[in-house]
């Protein structure tokens, strides 16, 4: 909600303030932010979804993928090409999801967040009016790339989260299970990998508070939260993965939470930006090389 509410906060006309942002944050419309393409995930900048210019309108063809919340929303932030090849001829559009030509598809088989609908989107000759649009022509890559910084410090925070599941599931699971007439968290080894998840919640936690507190001085953010989001996403991970080793066999079924956290960790490291590219904003940031062609 926050990648679409805040845009529209920080970039949206008053008239599309007054729209949306209240129905955003009462829950009475969901959003969606539709930016990731069949063939583009990490290269946005070359996306193929067009906006052509018709007389008071917008016609707009093309196809979104992994699109969270794209079955539910009724707002969708939609990112198009309205100029030339490269990221300075991406636009943003609002477009209410009962537009005449959008069309969603819920995507099934995903490997964690099940309780997330996750969408395929396809528009064909869909219609919106000039007043759809955010901000101005060809200012849309930015906009994206503003609102993708805040939108990891949110994916930091999911991921502290999960370490601190794991953490704690862990700490109660190696205290109750005995083995060899000792219980599991008097074993060295154990402790080792409860260790591990403590520290690595602590660190995330204070990466991602300096990115928060970052954002509300005012002042630059965009490396801080790439730093929270790969650290945190990556730790997010190894915990899981670690809670899953404290608990065995029976970390591997569904009785125990611990596998959703694998599930739903996992995906965190390739959305709003993979690892590696986080990696290579954060050595641009400290080479001032940029490793992006």
């Amino acid at each position: 909600m926050g990648l679409v509410g805040k845009v529209i906060l920080s970039h949206g006309t008053e008239e599309q303030k007054r729209e949306w942002l209240p129905r955003i944050a009462s829950g009475e419309a969901l959003a969606c932010f539709g930016l990731t393409e069949p063939d583009n995930g990490s290269d946005p900048g070359n996306l193929k979804t067009r906006a052509v210019r018709s007389g008071d309108d917008y016609v707009i063809n093309g196809s979104k993928i992994f699109i969270t919340n794209g079955t539910w929303a009724k707002l969708c932030l939609v990112f198009a090409r309205t100029g030339g090849p490269g990221p300075k001829g991406v636009s943003a559009f609002l477009v209410p999801t009962d537009t005449p030509g959008f069309e969603s598809r819920e995507i099934h088989g995903k490997l964690g967040l099940r309780g997330q609908a996750t969408a395929e989107l396809s528009f064909t000759d869909m219609r919106v009016p000039a007043s759809c649009l955010l901000g101005s022509e060809g200012q849309g890559f930015s906009i994206a790339m503003h609102s993708l910084d805040k939108g990891r410090v949110s994916v930091g925070a999911g991921c502290v989260g999960i370490i601190q599941g794991c953490l704690e599931a862990a700490v109660d699971y190696a205290r109750e299970r005995t083995q060899f007439d000792r219980p599991l968290a008097s074993f060295q080894l154990v402790q080792d990998l409860i260790a591990d998840m403590s520290v690595d919640a602590d660190a995330g936690r204070l990466l991602t508070w300096r990115a928060a507190d970052l954002i509300e001085r005012g002042e630059p953010f965009g490396t801080a939260a790439s730093k929270a989001k790969y650290f945190c996403s990556e730790a997010a991970v190894r915990a899981a993965n670690n809670a899953i080793q404290i608990f065995g066999g029976y970390g591997y079924v569904d009785e125990y939470p611990v596998a959703k956290y694998m599930r739903d960790a996992r995906v965190m490291t390739l959305y709003e930006g993979t690892s590696q590219i986080q990696k290579l904003l954060i050595g641009r940031a400290e080479t001032g090389i940029s490793a992006f062609l």
